[in-house]
């Protein structure tokens, strides 16, 4: 049986974008939009239940894929906001954890920060994660590069 600890991950993402943390948070707030302007990752959101006047609560389910031949099924919920400046989301399902996001302007752009500490559930990559860490790790990399690229264009195509 593999190590328990193997099996979790904490990832630090940053990206730098063209724009208003206003902007922003609007984008990835919204989250049954995913699939449409991240296309590359998210390959369906359907939501489970409502935020309520705060934008508190929200269950969204997600199928999200990388590059390797796997889908993750999960399921996240807003359990903080900070609009405009970030969201924290705890995630279930093919993985446990949460993500915080953060939003910060420096002139015409926005500092965006993704901390994503999670622990894999998901048959065959948990049993793997001893091994293939390195090549999940790489596998998220890619997928975060993909949503800094996807964001970018979907800032311009929302000022067009």
């Amino acid at each position: 049986m593999a190590n328990r600890k193997s099996s979790a991950y904490e990832f630090v993402t940053t990206w730098n974008v063209e724009g208003t943390c206003r902007e922003v948070s609007d984008i990835l707030s919204d989250a049954l939009s995913l699939p449409t302007w991240w296309p590359s990752v998210y390959l369906d959101a359907r939501e489970i239940q409502p935020s309520d006047e705060r934008g508190l609560g929200r269950r969204v389910r997600v199928l999200t894929k990388g590059w390797l031949p796997y889908t993750l099924s999960w399921e996240f919920v807003t359990t903080e906001s900070r609009y405009p400046n970030g969201m924290t989301i705890a995630a279930s399902g093919d993985f446990n954890g949460s993500g915080v996001w953060t939003f910060e302007q420096d002139g015409s752009m926005v500092r965006i920060r993704y901390d994503w500490r999670i622990e894999v559930e998901k048959r065959g990559v948990k049993e793997l994660s001893f091994l293939l860490k390195p090549i999940f790790q790489a596998n998220h990399r890619w997928a975060m590069a993909q949503g800094e690229k996807s964001l970018k264009l979907e800032l311009a195509k929302r000022r067009q």
